[in-house]
């Protein structure tokens, strides 16, 4: 996998390790509210995704950015589909928006190629 993708997951992960181990029972039942809300419901995962990958972008969370576009790149969705969530998202955000667009299309490209090297 890409190397930035790798870091990204790896960081995310051992930092997610790290925050449950410290046995907060507020973030561990934030956390765990965050896992349910994106689970299949009256909206299908590939809708949460979508919505979650246009607010983190209005909300200019990178790393949340990333989150969502590996969530909807797992579930299928076209280079179509997910530039259209950036429209909105731009639309929506503004132009402050921009630099965090910049960023996701290199993530989703390297999140593309990776699935080329793993061939």
């Amino acid at each position: 996998m890409n190397n930035s993708v790798t870091e990204f997951n790896e960081y995310r992960a051992r930092m997610n390790d790290e925050i449950l181990g410290a046995n907060n029972k507020i973030l561990k039942r934030i956390f765990n509210l965050d896992t349910n809300a994106f689970q299949e419901g009256a909206l299908d995962k590939r809708t949460k995704e979508i919505v979650g990958l246009a607010c983190s972008m209005v909300l200019r969370c990178d790393d949340c950015v990333k989150y969502h576009l590996t969530k909807c790149y797992e579930l299928k969705l076209s280079d179509d589909q997910v530039y259209e969530v950036f429209s909105v998202a731009n639309l929506i955000g503004g132009t402050i928006v921009i630099p965090h667009l910049r960023r996701a299309v290199e993530f989703w490209n390297e999140l593309k190629q990776s699935e080329n090297n793993d061939l």
